[in-house]
């Protein structure tokens, strides 16, 4: 297993965007992190659900029509569309801590900066639904500087028939306006005309499988077709530094106050 990215490893995910980082999770641990997330969805967890940001999943055409997300337990069902705050888990914060994790972000941010998360999200397609994700770029214009650094799990197997995330290779390059998640894209057929060097990739993906991203990269993803559900972690690592005009909390992961 991986614990730091080679030179070679660091210039293709500049170049394209997103780098595969190989089977992370092993079987034992895979399973700990699938059973962990299904507790909290039927509110068998011991975590505070009160912080925890919580959204049902409508299974709608329309993004537009998803149901509200906030804080607190919707319901015993495993149908969410996304739990945020999954580092107040102490399985899922163990997770993310992990060091090769902490070997991308002193790459990105500097060996001396202490890393925050901006969001720890579980995110989730239930079987034969889940709502479709337009295109967008992961920015957001509350904060003082963009994080850099994503890292996406598969906790199942990711495919295209089951609604895998598919990227604009190349576009990270291009920030788009406006600078806020949501900002709609053209359909993939356009994407090459709106961002000439660019060309889509479908992310399949194993399960435990992990992908770092940049935020910038262009991405979507579409329902799950298939009988079982599409259940995935994306964690947004930033400097520990940033500041929010919506005084945001955030947890320090590595460095000083982690």
């Amino acid at each position: 297993m991986i614990d730091h990215l080679t030179g070679d490893q660091w210039q293709q995910f500049e170049r394209q965007g997103y780098l595969r980082l190989g089977r992370l999770l092993n079987d034992a641990d895979l399973f700990k992190l699938q059973q962990r997330v299904e507790d909290i969805m039927m509110g068998r967890a011991d975590v505070n659900y009160d912080r925890m940001l919580m959204q049902l999943d409508e299974g709608k055409e329309d993004t537009r029509r998803s149901l509200p997300q906030s804080l607190g337990h919707k319901g015993a069902t495993l149908n969410y569309r996304k739990i945020l705050h999954m580092e107040l888990d102490s399985e899922y914060l163990a997770y993310i801590r992990r060091p090769l994790f902490q070997a991308i972000c002193a790459r990105a941010y500097g060996p001396a900066t202490a890393i925050a998360c901006y969001r720890t999200m579980f995110f989730n397609k239930p079987a034969t639904g889940g709502t479709p994700l337009n295109w967008h770029q992961d920015r957001w214009d509350w904060l003082d500087r963009d994080p850099v650094i994503t890292i996406w799990t598969a906790l199942d197997a990711a495919t295209r028939a089951n609604g895998c995330v598919r990227v604009a290779r190349g576009g990270h390059k291009q920030p788009l306006d406006p600078p806020f998640p949501g900002c709609t894209m053209p359909q993939d057929e356009e994407i090459l005309a709106r961002l000439p060097d660019t060309h889509v990739d479908y992310l399949e993906a194993e399960p435990g499988e992990a992908i770092l991203l940049h935020t910038h990269l262009p991405h979507a993803s579409g329902i799950n077709t298939t009988g079982k559900p599409r259940r995935g972690l994306s964690v947004v690592y930033m400097d520990a530094a940033t500041s929010s005009a919506r005084d945001l909390p955030f947890t320090i992961l590595f460095g000083s106050g982690a």
